[in-house]
């Protein structure tokens, strides 16, 4: 198998930071989305590989034993279960063990292990006892906000097999799941590998999220704000009434409460909204308002 710089795949330094890996796939998984680049084998492979690199990297411990086993991270407890026993006097017996796959044949991680321990006859009769996990699958799942308002069942196809998936509502956009037992199979007896979901969350309203809770501004007419009245205000889930306090200054906030998104699995719960007024101030005035507004400054209201 050959070697994949997760590094180079998203374009970051091996410093990066987790903000900085989280931004890259961004990037790179909207330039190769499937739904962008229809038939272009290429940018399906980039599709893959970016999302892969994204698994690894974005999860500190995977990272740490990518940056010292490389292609071979997956197998890490299993060297060093292995160095242990050879340093017990226990050569060549790790019938017990089952390792992971991103790919590789048997062939593959005989090489690597054969590198670190040696060979021999010993390894030899143990290579043909070990069972390979198979390989995890990534994918990117695009849906918008209003989609995981609330929870909602849907069928994907993952190499021919049909997966029912439950999506709760509030999952968070760049979030991912997996899914056990749903990945590619396992060779000599090992177990099959994990699907790894990735949720793009398209936030195409006028609000914006913050977890559980929403932000919007409202711009509120001079006259209401100053003797004070009454407003409707859009919500995710229609027009609500609201009294605006007489002498209500711009950048004044209001929270309603219950009235944001769903807190991710948890039933019946709800974040709450935010509001920041914006006093509108009115242009072209007739001449009638403009002498109303000149009366006014002559009391020298403040």
């Amino acid at each position: 198998m050959d070697f994949i710089d997760y590094y180079k795949v998203l374009g970051i330094d091996k410093k990066a930071t987790t903000d900085q890996i989280k931004k890259a796939y961004r990037k790179l998984a909207r330039k190769y989305h499937p739904d962008l680049n229809p038939n272009d084998k290429q940018a399906e492979k980039s599709f893959k590989q970016v999302n892969e690199a994204n698994e690894v990297l974005s999860d500190p411990e995977k990272r740490k034993k990518y940056d010292e086993y490389g292609k071979d991270w997956q197998h890490a407890e299993e060297f060093e279960k292995a160095k242990k026993s050879r340093a017990q006097g226990r050569q060549g017996d790790y019938s017990g063990y089952t390792y992971g796959s991103s790919g590789e044949s048997a062939q593959d991680f005989s090489d690597f292990f054969e590198s670190m321990f040696g060979g021999g006859s010993g390894f030899s009769s143990a290579r043909q006892k070990v069972r390979f996990r198979g390989q995890d699958y990534n994918a990117q799942l695009q849906l918008s906000l209003m989609d995981v308002y609330t929870t909602q069942k849907q069928t994907l196809t993952v190499n021919g097999k049909n997966i029912r998936l439950t999506i709760p509502a509030g999952i968070e956009d760049g979030q991912t799941i997996k899914i056990k037992g749903h990945g590619g199979p396992g060779t000599q007896g090992g177990p099959a590998g994990d699907l790894y979901i990735t949720f793009s969350i398209d936030n195409n309203t006028a609000f914006k999220r913050d977890g559980a809770n929403l932000y919007k501004t409202v711009q509120i007419p001079l006259v209401k704000a100053v003797l004070g009245g009454e407003i409707q205000v859009e919500t995710l889930t229609g027009k609500v009434k609201l009294k605006v306090a007489q002498g209500t200054d711009s950048g004044t906030k209001v929270k309603l409460k219950g009235k944001g998104f769903p807190k991710y699995k948890k039933e019946g719960q709800f974040g709450d909204l935010y509001l920041t007024y914006v006093v509108k101030i009115p242009k072209n005035l007739t001449q009638e308002q403009k002498s109303l507004f000149q009366s006014l400054e002559k009391t020298n209201l403040e």
